[in-house]
């Protein structure tokens, strides 16, 4: 059967208040922008509480399907049949018809649930549910009732057309993109930055991502890891604007000129602020990292102060309190996961202590940074001006 139409079903959307058009506007937006390389003819429009996508032409309901299950907001997917309203009798048949061709196995119990949006209809909804559910009992005797647990619940809501469906799709719920502002994440070739900016996105957020690339020590494939994990991720997300600075010459000077337990630390930290420094070019509200506490030295309790000691922006660390199963989970369900375990290094894995310190000192890592005032600004300004600006989408 081919479904003419998606009705979108949306969650937190709907407590919004005064402020729900907004919302459901950048859904519509978010949908449309999601559908637009397909095949086919999408009309994508809100109607009386309800989204709708109306399909035409030579289009694949599957892709649809696939590329709605990665728009934040919707929380379930619905392929409607539409039939044109010729009276009760023919509704019967439409309905008849649609429990057909859908369940080819009648062993099962199913319940009617009907909305009349047109007042206008000379039926009421509760005298729609017993016509029809008659209606479904006559033409196949082995269907049964239930009306608590049933297997089907077919829906039939009466508009200017009519709406016939059963099947929910679970969507991935969420906020629309752009609803919440913009963040920047410092995405690593690893498994848990790309999960992190996923999570902190499905809340509405734009992202933007900055790589710290080391050439000669990180290859070419290294930073093709990257742009492809921001592919992935640019799914869910739409395009990311992708900041690749060269950060060979800072960490070779930090290797050089500061004590080697605490190269971690200190490396993480002008990455840092480097990533603040392009976030607040382009008006982002916060910094996302994929840390969780106690993973590896440079993410304990202590690491993680002596890293937020140089940001002014907030830092949001969704994974924080994830184990590493729970966050593989999630990278396996969007996708990253295979091009995260690609054996490429990058430039965190490259200058690692044999002994790094877990416990860092605020005061002490500073008067360690103080080794670096002689050439540090101006390693500083060079990365930030030879940068490379990729669009991921």
């Amino acid at each position: 059967m081919k479904f003419q139409t998606y009705l979108i079903k949306y969650g937190e959307i709907g407590i919004k208040g005064k402020n729900r058009y907004m919302f459901e506007d950048a859904l519509v937006r978010q949908i449309r922008h999601s559908l637009k390389d397909l095949d086919g003819l999408f009309h994508t429009y809100k109607a009386q509480g309800r989204v709708y996508v109306d399909c035409d032409g030579d289009y694949d309901g599957d892709e649809v399907v696939e590329a709605l299950k990665r728009v934040f907001g919707i929380v379930g997917i619905c392929p409607v049949v539409r039939v044109e309203d010729k009276g009760f009798e023919e509704l019967k048949k439409d309905v008849i018809a649609y429990m057909d061709e859908v369940y080819p196995d009648k062993n099962i119990t199913f319940k009617v649930e009907s909305r009349r949006a047109k007042k206008t209809y000379p039926k009421k909804s509760m005298e729609i549910n017993y016509d029809l559910g008659e209606a479904i009992l006559y033409a196949f005797p082995e269907i049964r009732v239930d009306v608590h647990h049933p297997d089907v619940l077919l829906h039939v809501e009466v508009r200017e057309e009519i709406y016939i469906y059963s099947e929910i799709i679970p969507g991935p719920g969420g906020m629309p993109i752009g609803t919440n502002g913009s963040a920047m994440l410092l995405l690593s070739g690893g498994i848990d930055s790309p999960v992190a900016g996923y999570m902190i996105s499905k809340r509405g957020v734009g992202l933007e991502a900055t790589y710290f690339h080391a050439p000669p020590y990180t290859s070419e494939r290294a930073k093709q890891k990257v742009v492809d994990l921001a592919k992935q991720v640019s799914k869910y997300t739409g395009p990311i604007k992708l900041h690749v600075v060269n950060f060979t010459d800072i960490q070779l000077y930090i290797y050089e000129k500061c004590p080697h337990d605490e190269l971690t630390i200190i490396m993480r930290r002008y990455m840092m602020r480097i990533a603040e420094h392009f976030a607040k070019e382009d008006g982002c509200l916060g910094l996302i990292t994929g840390e969780s506490i106690g993973q590896v030295a440079s993410q304990t309790m202590q690491s993680l102060m002596a890293t937020n000691d140089v940001c002014t922006l907030p830092v949001y660390r969704p994974l924080i309190g994830f184990d590493k199963q729970e966050i593989v989970d999630i990278s396996e369900k969007i996708g990253t996961y295979e091009t995260s375990i690609l054996p490429y290094e990058d430039c965190c894995t490259i200058f690692v202590a044999k002994h790094p310190v877990t416990k860092p000192n605020v005061e002490v890592i500073r008067k360690s940074e103080e080794n670096l005032s002689e050439k540090i600004d101006e390693l500083f300004a060079e990365a930030v001006n030879t940068v490379e600006t990729i669009i991921v989408k």
